[in-house]
């Protein structure tokens, strides 16, 4: 019996996007040295980071939030409202900068120190393509908290579409709104991860969100969880 041969998946399609040419040189460095990534073109500033995003066809953009022109967080916001290609990974430099959640509220699907090791960049970007948020749960909590000034200042009202989730459902988005991952969450309602994992892939679908990262914005969005709430 013969094995069929099983085709590459093709490589993940990345544009950089930073008004340094010698930041984007280093990354372009890493990123060509992997077998499974091809920088597909390189941007100084946001007006043409999102000229190249209509005509590229590209996976991920990493972008840096601060540049001349339009800054990433709203060529990411106008990016996202286009389509769904491509995903943004905002860089930002110091930590918990406000751009960070300014970026996730825009549609970023996560943000990394511009500063970040070869090897987290690489993991960040692989999550991105295939549908995660590089934000750790724990960080995003640390970061909503830090930056809850940022939230509109009248009271939330209830939308809707959380009358759609069921109770199980949304106690499984307060428990992810509250920073807790997969596995804890899975220990607390004594399920499976798996069965955690069909849960917010279920809220996310009736509340018509990208990841948890938005499912934690959100939340807090619409009142369910307060700042500092534990």
């Amino acid at each position: 019996m013969t094995m069929e041969h099983q085709p590459a998946e093709p490589p993940i399609r990345i544009v950089l996007v930073d008004d340094q040419e010698l930041v984007r040189t280093g990354f372009r460095m890493v990123l060509e040295a992997q077998p499974d990534m091809h920088v597909v073109g390189e941007a100084a500033d946001g007006m043409a980071a999102i000229d190249l995003a209509g005509r590229l066809h590209a996976d991920v953009m990493v972008m840096d939030a601060r540049m001349p022109r339009l800054d990433g967080v709203e060529a990411t916001r106008q990016i996202r409202q286009a389509g769904e290609r491509p995903r943004v990974l905002m860089l930002t430099t110091f930590d918990l900068d406000e751009y960070a959640f300014a970026a996730l509220k825009a549609g970023a699907s996560g943000f990394l120190l511009k500063d970040v090791p070869p090897e987290e960049l690489l993991f960040a970007i692989r999550a991105v393509h295939s549908g995660d948020s590089v934000v750790a749960p724990s960080t995003t909590r640390r970061l909503i908290d830090q930056f809850a000034a940022l939230l509109p200042g009248a009271e939330p009202k209830a939308p809707a579409e959380l009358a759609e989730l069921t109770e199980r459902e949304r106690e499984v988005l307060l428990r992810v709104a509250h920073g807790l991952s997969n596995q804890e969450i899975a220990q607390l309602l004594f399920v499976s991860e798996a069965t955690v994992k069909t849960h917010v892939g279920r809220v996310l679908a009736k509340l018509g969100l990208r990841d948890r990262v938005q499912a934690v914005v959100y939340a807090y969005e619409h009142g369910l969880v307060r700042a500092g709430q534990k």
